[in-house]
């Protein structure tokens, strides 16, 4: 595909655990949405990044660790590849992680006659997760959220007077967990005799953002 006066340059950011037993074979396969919209053949003709300073896309098998900061020019078409990207980490994924997704307005930078006060970059932000459950990915959500609050507070608090923040938090999480487990449990078929739920779960979602 041919990007060449594509409007964004796009950085794709994180690293993602992978569970035993992945290999370059299955990791190729589950990153083809990205590697193929760059107009690549393979994972290894579209690792390499936009700028020679990023590492671009790389597979650490000892650490079984996914790591990626790559940058590709495209257009706001990228975003439909991201449903496909989460689905096929997730079946890799050997726990929660983020991926962040920042969409930089190439043109606006090289346009000298900007005026900012009548024009304004389109740059935009997607923040995703990936894990091998629900549950994974809203513990991942968590840290992060518990992280910036935290972080946040700090100006003002004492780390140690954050405890009640941090309770709450995890509360909201919780609330979001079981409503989420009812949904599926609602989901599931059931016996026609009228017996207990069958062992089938509803399909689980992509990714949460």
């Amino acid at each position: 595909m041919n990007h060449e006066d594509a409007p964004f340059e796009i950085h794709v950011h994180g690293d993602v655990k992978l569970r035993e037993g992945v290999d370059l074979d299955a990791l190729q396969d589950a990153l083809k949405p990205l590697w193929k919209y760059a107009g690549a053949r393979s994972l290894a003709d579209g690792a390499a990044s936009l700028y020679e300073d990023e590492p671009g896309i790389r597979f650490d098998k000892q650490q079984r660790l996914l790591q990626m900061c790559w940058t590709l020019a495209g257009d706001e078409d990228f975003r439909l590849q991201l449903d496909d990207l989460c689905m096929n980490l997730n079946d890799l994924s050997a726990e929660g992680s983020q991926i962040e997704v920042s969409f930089y307005d190439a043109d606006f930078d090289d346009d000298d006659d900007n005026d900012d006060s009548e024009r304004e970059a389109r740059d935009d932000f997607v923040l995703l997760f990936v894990g091998p459950t629900p549950q994974a990915i809203m513990q991942a959500q968590r840290d992060l959220l518990v992280e910036d609050v935290v972080a946040l507070m700090e100006r003002h608090f004492d780390g140690a007077e954050l405890g009640g923040v941090v309770a709450e938090i995890d509360k909201l999480f919780v609330n979001r967990f079981n409503a989420l487990t009812n949904s599926l449990e609602l989901g599931k078929p059931h016996n026609p005799g009228g017996g207990s739920p069958g062992h089938g779960g509803g399909r689980r979602p992509r990714h949460l953002h």
